[in-house]
């Protein structure tokens, strides 16, 4: 059975061999693909004891093409059978025509060819490092590789199902410019826009009609997104897994080209849902410091949770576990990951001036004890799961979403329950969790870093008390009970620093 996306008591969830699956992965960095053998001594080592089920790894165009229409296979190959013997998925990561606003990986014989294979340019003239998504013949040709591709995957792997997904290029957009200024670029922004994205978006007019001051990025994510549409087409063809796009946020400085202009942004995703349909998603990779707001921004109805690279500071623990818990997250993965169980005195912080330059959080890359946190998190929603797949109306999550914030009441169907966030720590996650209402009076209470009182509802003349609070994990929905704590720990109900799961019964008199 070939992965796919079914909605399930009313989550959008992942199916692998007919099961759901939620994969707690990790993205390497983006060469390390590039030798087998650095793959095996250097990333496969380094994954193991974090709970981790799936490996983000690209596939770079210019190693897959090197020479125009000669497909070698040996990298592609290599990784599956890398995976395999560790007990591995995989998502591919297509770095075809664009990487992170770039044409880095495009093959040798394309870069060379600037006038077939023509540059955006900018107002000035300037002609960038990105290849025009206007330009025709060479998305043409990026889906004429995708198709090989997939057809390959699908011969090495349909009966395994090793490959779980693919993400379609990479933070797409362009840096430095709001659109491309090429002489067909500027032609077609003056011309009325689109009949397709006007029939779905009920706009008529020339771009600047039909969006104002949003018409620029508005043009490139038309434009990215209908290039990507005729990649997944062809992809989809050959083997129909699911597919998805990934975004380079929205952030300060704000104006389009200080961030990639026309990347799927929460702004011009009604565009990308019009012009991409064979997306099933939109992803967002995360490195600012308010990644809560984030994560509810991504997560709609019409657009299941997918966070491809985020953050693998501590914090990352507390923002998997609200992923998971609050939204259903079909995948979760910190970038760099073959880094995060290494001495953190042995990794290479990005350079201030690159961190300025991309806006980027310099904590985010600060990995002192995230392995921990991390492989805990991913064992907890592990243990979770068959809650998590049920309907979450008896679902309650939080998380501290920034320094101000320091608590939540949650109102349940005959209590209430106080949540007092611990303060935020170097090195610590920060308070996250949830409370799953199992009966009227008993419940799972999981996460860290918070404090839980429980209460009557306002007007009910009562005090609550707890008959017994037991610490333990879930195995197959069954409750494996450790201590049971009623001496002192109940008076004040604490979930530690490390993510973890109690049965709390409660009662009133």
């Amino acid at each position: 059975m070939i992965p796919e996306i079914k909605l399930h008591n009313g989550h959008h969830t992942l199916f692998v061999k007919g099961e759901p699956f939620f994969c707690y992965a990790g993205e390497i960095h983006n060469s390390s693909a590039s030798n087998l053998a650095y793959m095996e001594n250097d990333v496969w080592t380094n994954l193991r004891g974090l709970n981790m089920n799936t490996v983000i790894v690209p596939i770079y165009w210019e190693c897959l093409e090197p020479e125009l229409g000669k497909f070698d296979f040996g990298l592609v190959d290599g990784v599956i059978n890398q995976a395999r013997e560790n007990g591995m998925h995989l998502i591919f990561l297509w770095f075809g025509l664009w990487k992170n606003a770039e044409s880095m990986y495009v093959p040798s014989w394309m870069k060379k060819d600037a006038n077939l294979y023509f540059r955006a340019e900018t107002v000035s003239g300037k002609r960038l490092n990105s290849i025009s998504p206007l330009c025709q013949v060479a998305v043409e040709r990026d889906a004429l590789a995708f198709r090989h591709l997939m057809a390959h995957i699908k011969e090495v792997d349909k009966n395994d199902s090793t490959v779980l997904m693919i993400q379609i290029e990479n933070e797409i957009g362009l840096l430095g410019t709001d659109r491309d200024y090429s002489k067909i670029a500027n032609d077609q922004f003056n011309a009325p826009i689109p009949t397709d994205l006007g029939k779905h978006l009920s706009v008529t007019g020339t771009w600047k009609e039909a969006f104002g001051e949003n018409a620029p990025e508005f043009f490139m994510a038309y434009h990215y997104a209908k290039a990507v549409e005729t990649i997944a087409q062809a992809g989809k063809a050959e083997y129909p897994l699911p597919f998805y796009a990934n975004a380079w946020l929205r952030q300060y400085p704000w104006s389009p080209g200080t961030y990639p202009s026309g990347g799927p942004v929460v702004e011009t995703h009604p565009i990308w849902k019009a012009i991409a349909p064979s997306l099933f998603t939109l992803a967002p990779d995360i490195y600012v410091p308010y990644v809560a707001q984030v994560i509810d921004e991504y997560a709609t109805a019409d657009n299941p949770l997918v966070i491809p690279e985020v953050r693998k500071d501590a914090t990352t623990a507390s923002y998997c576990l609200y992923a998971f818990a609050q939204h259903n997250a079909i995948c979760y993965s910190p970038f760099g990951i073959e880094e995060i169980t290494l001495p953190p005195e042995s990794v290479d912080m990005p350079p201030m001036a690159v961190m300025q330059a991309l806006n980027i959080d310099p904590s985010a890359f600060d990995i002192k004890d995230s392995a921990k946190f991390l492989s805990k998190s991913y064992e907890l929603v592990e243990s979770l799961k068959p809650f998590l797949l049920e309907s979450s109306d008896k679902r309650h999550c939080f998380i501290k979403r920034h320094e101000h914030d320091y608590g939540k009441l949650i109102s349940l169907q005959h209590y209430n329950a106080l949540i007092a966030y611990a303060p935020r720590q170097d090195s610590k996650p920060i308070a996250s969790g949830g409370i799953i209402e199992l009966t009227e009076n008993k419940f799972i209470v999981f996460g860290m870093m918070s404090t839980i009182t429980f209460s009557p509802k306002s007007g009910e003349n009562v005090q609550v008390d707890i008959i017994e609070l037991s610490e333990g994990q879930f195995i197959n929905k069954e409750w494996q009970k450790g201590r049971i704590l009623n001496g002192d720990e109940k008076m004040r109900f604490t979930l530690p620093e490390t993510p973890s799961c109690y049965l709390v019964e409660l009662y009133k008199y």
